[in-house]
């Protein structure tokens, strides 16, 4: 993984020394929360319902075994012993204390880390796929060229002011894994008719109170052009995109209100005019940063081990955590392990201090000291031994981390909600919970199916790219929860459609039952999953059991 330089430490110790007297300003009361406001969001510190909170950064979610004890840390000390991971596979802690936050980046520049561009009408963390470097279907590590985008965008003159945040995610396999065509830009690594490594490029995707898949406005863009033709569209949209309506600011909008026709062409015309020749990127300087990215070196284990068989043919426990959370490595003999951070019951993303550190220890003892952070809200041991399978789902057990239940209906995305959110309208938690505990029993018999949650309509638990989405909303002071069906967020992306009026709090969960009983009563069989079955049947079957039951 990529580690900081001089440049690099440097400018992340200038910026914690620099908010330290900021936030002693403002706790003396020489600055007032408005003034102190746009400091502390170029810091990664929020505002929430009830406290500050800080969210931090873990560029295309790779973490450091170092890194991830680093977090366990500053859970202990400075919060109330937990982290919740994100949907832009990043970290927040919700409770620190804003004259802790100095000194918890400062504890995170020792270990390369920071909050920098977690807020702001800027760009976001650069997302990738989290089996990245790992995964067999992989064409090449999107890795490499995240870390480029994230190096040339931190703090660019240009586009620090956007009109509104600006998100860009990147993917190497034919399976999308890392959502890339609801965000701003989304690039596909793929290999043209030549037999050349490139990029497709996709603008416009969004979620949020609009929600759109992206338009693929380039089929192959070299990779010496990457910077270049993102930076046109990003001039494109800094002189076009509104300022005067935040919730019409987004790129999404623009490109929806002139065509993606039209917008294709401004960015082609706006990059063959290059004002910047310099920014071509040149190939040392790719292969320069890729060897950041070099995969560990993997000695041969052998793809079946005799020991690993026989434990797995009696113990039923671990044979559904590797059937269910363990997907095939790029290299015979290992896999790529995803811990779910969705235990029965438990909150979606959420994982204490301890878990962490234990994390962080299967990381450098059996994973090659690599922790990945997934949009999905889970975490990945990215290069495991099979023969090792064992010995690291004892300690998740150890921990409740060996939950076997990744890709089924318990493995649920949620934001934090009216629990902890002020631009939250219901809570996403508790209907989380209470969906994974009604559905508990049932995960394998329903299979493949994901429920996203949303507290409020920003949409930050993804609910329209759901196979089942939940909306939550203030009805007359009540909450009211939306259902959306047939969303998805991989390389065949789709908008979920609204089914019907909402239900309430009480009544969510047994529709949810309805729909996932609909959905079994219609399939072809057991490998004709959620999303396929409403794909081929449409809404009229689900529509007409939720409404005549209720």
């Amino acid at each position: 993984m990529y580690r900081y330089d001089e440049f690099d430490a440097a400018f992340v110790a200038e910026r914690v020394a620099q908010f330290k007297d900021q936030v002693a300003r403002r706790l003396s009361g020489e600055l007032t929360e408005e003034q102190f406001r746009p400091l502390r969001l170029q810091n990664g510190v929020y505002l929430q319902l009830h406290a500050y909170m800080l969210r931090i950064a873990v560029p295309y979610g790779t973490l450091s075994s170092r890194q991830a004890r680093m977090l366990a840390h500053i859970a202990r000390r400075y919060d109330r012993g937990y982290g919740h991971f994100t949907t832009r596979q990043n970290i927040q802690f919700n409770w620190p204390a804003l004259a802790d936050c100095p000194a918890i980046l400062s504890d995170l520049a020792s270990v390369e880390m920071h909050a920098i561009q977690t807020s702001g009408n800027n760009i976001r963390n650069v997302t990738a796929d989290q089996f990245a470097g790992a995964a067999a279907d992989e064409i090449e590590d999107p890795r490499p060229y995240c870390e480029i985008l994230r190096q040339w965008s931190s703090l660019h003159p240009e586009f620090s002011f956007l009109p509104r945040k600006f998100k860009i995610a990147v993917t190497g396999a034919a399976r999308d894994r890392a959502a890339i065509q609801v965000h701003d830009i989304g690039y596909h690594i793929v290999r043209n008719a030549a037999g050349e490594v490139g990029f497709t490029c996709y603008v416009g995707g969004g979620l949020g109170r609009t929600p759109f898949v992206g338009h693929k406005i380039r089929d192959f863009l070299p990779k010496a052009d990457l910077l270049a033709y993102t930076a046109a569209i990003l001039r494109i949209y800094n002189l076009e995109g509104r300022r005067d309506n935040k919730f019409k600011a987004r790129i999404k909008i623009l490109v929806h209100e002139k065509g993606a026709e039209a917008i294709r062409a401004e960015v082609e015309e706006e990059f063959a005019r290059n004002p910047e020749p310099a920014i071509v990127l040149p190939q040392e300087e790719i292969d320069r940063i890729r060897a950041y990215f070099a995969p560990p070196a993997l000695p041969p284990r052998p793809a079946h081990s005799a020991d690993f068989a026989a434990r797995r043919a009696k113990d039923t426990a671990l044979a559904r955590f590797v059937e269910q959370n363990v997907v095939a490595h790029k290299v015979d003999g290992y896999g790529i392990v995803t811990i779910s951070l969705k235990p029965i019951g438990g909150i979606p993303g959420d994982a204490t201090a301890a878990q962490m550190d234990a994390v962080a220890d299967l990381a450098e003892r059996y994973s090659y000291d690599e922790v990945r952070v997934t949009h999905e809200q889970n975490l990945v041991l990215p290069h495991v031994a099979l023969g090792d399978l064992p010995a690291v789902f004892d300690r998740l057990s150890e921990v409740g981390l060996a939950t076997a239940n990744v890709g089924l209906v318990t493995d649920i995305i949620a934001c934090p909600g009216l629990d902890y959110c002020g631009l939250a309208t219901a809570r996403s938690i508790p209907i989380a919970q209470r969906i994974s505990e009604r559905f508990d029993a049932r995960g394998r018999e329903i299979g493949e199916l994901k429920i996203n949650i949303s507290g409020c309509i920003n949409a930050c638990g993804h609910h329209h790219v759901g196979h089942i989405g939940i909306l939550g909303l203030d009805k007359k002071g009540a909450e009211s929860y939306q259902i959306t069906l047939g969303g998805s967020a991989d390389e065949n992306c789709a908008i979920g459609d609204v089914i019907g009026p909402g239900f309430s709090s009480d009544e969510i969960v047994d529709a949810i039952e309805t729909l996932i009983d609909t959905y079994l009563r219609v399939r072809t069989s057991k490998d004709e999953d959620f999303l396929a079955a409403y794909r081929r049947v449409g809404m009229a079957p689900f529509k007409e059991a939720l409404y005549e039951r209720a």
